[in-house]
């Protein structure tokens, strides 16, 4: 499907989810246009909204970056929620007992956090490589492994908190909150009071993260499309065994491709702790983050690119979705159900496809006129 095509498809797909959603609205005895109308102003009526909207969006856009990344490369990453989980726990340690400058300390948190998430998502990629290992096997099992080692190492005697429920807060130094402490100074709330809005959308726990966001986008889509490394990647994840025969190592770049997928989703969880959270909770289940990246790439076709828009299309239905649930009394489930309809309609080329086979030869062709080049 060409790219023009796909963008179509995509937002016919937006609108179908809707649509059906409509009727389900219907069915339940809410009127489809109240709940919308609700929907949109709980996201743009307010700065704060559109703020937390945002904040919503940021990790399921790094997790979808981590599950589009594996995808491009033939491999289905059902481990970033793990990854995600090893980025925070990462990220909440550095911030905690490390001892830096501002700033310095927040870069070096964040990186801490990529590498856990990193070697978490290379383990899989080890294991398919050398032992054969499904990686969906493999990532699911991880995932609950990480979420377990997170409780442990946040109830630790020198890093549990308060209560045995939470880890101790990061530092303030590592902080990823945007203005920081200075908006709560009397100078930042003159400056913030001068421009209209400000005060409210700085009032939440906006953050860098989602300029991170777009930067890893940026550089999973520029390693993809524009290094000998991601044409590597490519290689082995369309045909393992043609990419041997051209001399390219399949192992080592199985093992590359789940690294770099993990670093995704670990910077996921970094910023979420250093951004919003401050600190670790104790785990009695899957967040959801990492799952609703693996929706998020779906919806973006596996472009890290198309992930932003994708993500942002997420955090605001969720978030718009607690309004609808506030003052309409209107169950959240329902923006579960048309999220759920949306991503359907979103992967059902990839079903014709995979059926039918008929992208096959286009791509095929495509290959080779890369490597006769």
């Amino acid at each position: 499907m060409k790219r023009n095509s796909r963008v179509i498809y995509t937002f016919i797909a937006i609108l179908l989810g809707l649509f059906v959603g409509s009727i389900i609205l219907l069915i339940a005895g809410y009127s489809p246009i109240e709940v919308y109308k609700q929907l949109f102003l709980g996201i743009f009526s307010n700065p704060k909204y559109i703020a937390w909207t945002i904040i919503r969006a940021t990790p399921i856009i790094l997790t979808g970056i981590s599950v589009a990344f594996a995808m491009k490369t033939g491999l289905f990453n059902i481990g970033a929620e793990g990854q995600f989980v090893m980025g925070s726990l990462g990220a909440a340690l550095a911030g905690y007992f490390l001892m830096l400058p501002p700033g310095i300390h927040a870069i070096v948190a964040v990186l801490v956090g990529a590498l856990f998430g990193a070697l978490w998502g290379a383990i899989s990629g080890v294991l398919k490589a050398y032992r054969g290992i499904n990686e969906v096997i493999s990532t699911i099992m991880l995932n609950w492994i990480a979420i377990y080692f997170s409780n442990f190492i946040m109830g630790t005697k020198n890093f549990v908190g308060s209560n045995v429920q939470v880890s101790q807060n990061i530092l303030p130094s590592a902080s990823l909150l945007v203005m920081g402490e200075y908006k709560k100074t009397e100078a930042g709330r003159a400056m913030l009071e001068g421009i209209p809005g400000a005060a409210d959308f700085f009032s939440t726990q906006v953050n860098w993260g989602f300029l991170i966001a777009i930067l890893m986008a940026i550089f999973a889509w520029y390693i993809l499309k524009n290094t000998t490394k991601g044409y590597q990647l490519r290689s082995v994840g369309f045909n393992k065994h043609a990419a041997e025969y051209a001399g390219i190592d399949v192992k080592k770049n199985i093992i590359h491709a789940m690294f770099f997928a993990g670093l995704f989703a670990g910077i996921g969880g970094a910023t979420q702790v250093l951004g919003v959270s401050g600190r670790l909770n104790l785990l009695i289940g899957a967040q959801g983050y990492g799952f609703d990246g693996m929706a998020v790439a779906l919806i973006a076709a596996s472009n890290p690119l198309a992930t932003i828009p994708a993500g942002l299309l997420f955090g605001a239905l969720q978030y718009g979705g607690t309004s609808i649930q506030s003052l309409l009394r209107v169950p959240l489930e329902i923006i579960n159900i048309i999220i759920g309809i949306i991503v359907f309609f979103v992967s059902m080329p990839y079903l014709y496809e995979l059926f039918t086979g008929r992208k096959t030869k286009p791509v095929v062709k495509e290959e080779k006129t890369s490597v006769n080049e």
